[in-house]
């Protein structure tokens, strides 16, 4: 048997002081965010990291939730178009990615390594460089202040494509040579026989793909200007910088904020176990 290693006390003390400094690093903004969401606008300004309201109040979440007549911000309507948004962009992203990532891997095409070269280059353009192009492009196609002109610029994407890519190189191609004998095509084999066994990528892309369609801001931000399609990035960045209110109003601002992080939270400690398996087996190159 293999000599058990000793570790001493002080060292796991250690360990655990460490893990304790960084679990209070990331979740003080949290508590911050909850503990300002009770306050008065004054408190607020005047204590702005304290903990503890003085006086505690439920003025912010009620005009949240649309229980007083000043409602302040349009929080429903903001959720909603998240929600429509952030829905067919996962779509799309896992359609579209894990088909360009099959077709990378398996298909023999010209110009195939070319291809996948360009998708790498790709992820080192910042963002930012394409927001002029994109905002001219929704101009001329009309798709400006259009649901189709925030969701097709990001429907499909670099990462997603090479995330998914890795995955189908892993797959060994015997299960492709079986279905191909038994006379299924390229599509059918795509759909009912690599896809069931990519299950892991799938989530991971998933939840990816959520995360960053959520949470978009530059490219809703250049592809709408009418009030009704801004969505919680947007029209809180909006209402925070005055445009949409008077004054910071931190209590109502960080109040929806911390609502806006709970459906990604939940997709994420939901599907942790598969998110984190995805990514490894992702980075195994086979």
């Amino acid at each position: 048997m293999p000599a058990r290693t000793y570790s001493p006390p002080w060292r796991r003390g250690v360990g655990y002081a460490l893990l304790i400094f960084f679990a209070v690093v990331f979740i003080g903004p949290f508590l911050i965010q909850l503990a300002t969401s009770f306050k008065t606008d004054a408190d607020a300004a005047n204590n702005s990291l304290s903990l503890i309201p003085h006086p505690a109040t439920l003025s912010a979440w009620k005009r949240i939730f649309g229980f007083t007549e000043n409602a302040g911000i349009p929080f429903g309507r903001w959720l909603t178009n998240s929600i429509i948004v952030a829905t067919f962009i996962t779509l799309g992203r896992v359609f579209l990615d894990s088909l360009a990532g099959y077709a990378l891997a398996r298909l023999r095409f010209p110009g195939r390594q070319a291809v996948f070269w360009s998708i790498l280059a790709i992820l080192a353009v910042p963002g930012a460089v394409l927001l002029i192009p994109r905002f001219l492009v929704l101009k001329e196609l009309t798709l400006f202040n259009t649901y189709p002109g925030m969701i097709l610029p990001i429907v499909a994407d670099a990462a997603g494509i090479f995330l998914m890519r890795q995955f189908f190189v892993n797959i060994p191609t015997t299960m492709e040579e079986a279905a191909r004998i038994d006379g299924a095509g390229v599509f059918r084999t795509y759909w009912s026989v690599i896809l069931p066994v990519a299950r892991p990528g799938l989530i991971t892309l998933t939840i990816l793909s959520f995360q960053g369609s959520w949470n978009e801001f530059q490219l809703f931000l250049v592809s709408t200007s009418d009030p009704k399609y801004n969505t919680l990035t947007t029209g809180l960045a909006k209402f925070s910088s005055g445009q949409l209110g008077a004054g910071t109003q931190y209590p109502l601002t960080l109040g929806a904020a911390l609502l806006s992080t709970i459906p990604m939270a939940i997709v994420f400690f939901a599907f942790q176990r598969h998110f984190i398996g995805g990514q490894l087996a992702a980075a195994v190159k086979g």
